[in-house]
């Protein structure tokens, strides 16, 4: 009897052996390459969230005839092109079978020799400086380039508010608001505008005498693409001196930190970006409500997101990168990140941005930006315009 129960035993514990490891679910790594403190700590969260919300609502993806389970493998850049290359790594280390990010151009550029080196390519979700994907073949990104959104913003400064001379003000050594303000005033000067442009050095909290010296040159506009954190102390200063001219701004302040430093003041902020509501879009309305709800019943997303449940494009093109990783993962059958960068060119995929292609260089086929205004009365955003260029 005792024989009989041994082999008993033995069979069970085989055929719960083989069971398990039938059972085995294969995962694909994505990583997510983005500040979640620093200069950008709060847009960068946002970012992430759109990622998280995806990978929320689809878990699993079908590789080769396989299915594999998604697993985020998140990092901290801390918005230092100092510290971008031991997160980037820290990324290959945990065998990641393609990256998200980052939010700033700074960092991804900082970090791309480190991922190409591994044979790793990176989806730029809102990294917008033209060096990103220039002279490489693994760097992609899904948002528009600065030299279109700069041009974008010099006409819509000539356009509405017949501009002719605009003070423009960026972070030294800061690839993103140098860049984006070299752009503006490429375009600016072409309309017949004249340009003041000074830049701050790193540290700096008091925007006193840049806001006086923009009302004392007599500018029209104000273009200032700077971090969120800045933003917030330029709104606030300009609110104190009184500053009557418009602030224009790239897609870094389309936050709810930036709403909330201009609610119940007299500045007027108008913003670039990527996607905004109101769409009657079925795949845009389900994201809006189903976003919305994810914030209200995740605490800590809540936190993450600024602690309201405003949606930032830059959650929604986190959502849409994504969904390109897993069309590219898909196409290329493979988790090898070397076989996902052949498959990259030639993924495409329809967003809640838009439609997700392409080019030569690996950038996104985009030709439109969306501007809003923040309504001062109530601290959310209004749509003022679909802008192109001339």
């Amino acid at each position: 009897m005792r024989k009989v129960l041994y082999l008993f035993l033995l069979v069970a514990a085989a055929l719960c052996v083989f069971s398990c490891s039938g059972n085995k679910k294969n995962v694909v790594k994505i990583g997510v390459y983005e500040p979640a403190s620093g200069d950008n700590g709060a847009g960068g969260k946002q970012e992430t969230l759109g990622v998280q919300y995806a990978n929320k609502l689809t878990p699993t993806v079908e590789i080769g005839g396989k299915e594999y389970q998604v697993q985020l493998e998140i990092v901290d850049n801390e918005s230092s092109n100092d510290k971008a290359v031991t997160a980037a790594s820290e990324l290959v280390s945990k065998g990641v079978s393609v990256v998200l990010g980052s939010y700033g151009s700074g960092v991804s550029i900082a970090a791309s020799d480190t991922f190409a080196n591994a044979d790793i390519p990176a989806i730029g979700i809102t990294c917008t400086n033209p060096q990103v994907t220039q002279g490489n073949s693994h760097y992609f990104r899904i948002c528009f380039l600065d030299p279109f959104q700069g041009t974008v913003l010099a006409n819509f400064a000539n356009d509405n508010f017949k501009a002719k001379k605009a003070y423009c003000l960026a972070k030294l050594g800061d690839d993103y608001s140098v860049g984006l303000c070299n752009y503006f005033i490429e375009a600016f000067k072409k309309l017949g505008g004249e340009i003041v442009f000074e830049t701050f050095p790193e540290g700096t909290s008091d925007f006193a005498a840049y806001v006086a010296n923009a009302k004392n040159q007599g500018a029209d506009v104000f273009f200032s693409p700077v971090s969120i954190e800045a933003a917030a102390l330029i709104i606030e200063q300009a609110n104190t001196q009184g500053l009557s001219v418009p602030i224009l701004a790239g897609d870094t302040w389309d936050s709810n930190v930036v709403l909330a430093a201009a609610k119940g003041s007299s500045v007027k902020v108008y913003v670039t970006t990527f996607f905004v509501e109101g769409s009657t879009d079925k795949n845009v309305v389900d994201f809006v409500n189903g976003f919305r709800n994810y914030i209200n019943t995740d605490a800590t997303a809540k936190t993450n997101n600024g602690g309201d449940d405003e949606i930032s494009a830059v959650s929604a093109m986190g959502f849409d990168a994504y969904y390109t990783a897993l069309e590219a993962l898909k196409k290329a059958g493979s988790t090898n990140g070397a076989d996902v960068i052949k498959a990259l060119p030639s993924t495409k995929y329809t967003g809640v941005s838009g439609v997700i292609e392409f080019d030569a260089t690996g950038d996104a086929k985009r030709d439109v930006a969306y501007v809003k205004q923040v309504d001062n009365a109530t601290g959310k955003w209004k749509f003022i315009a679909v802008q192109r260029v001339k």
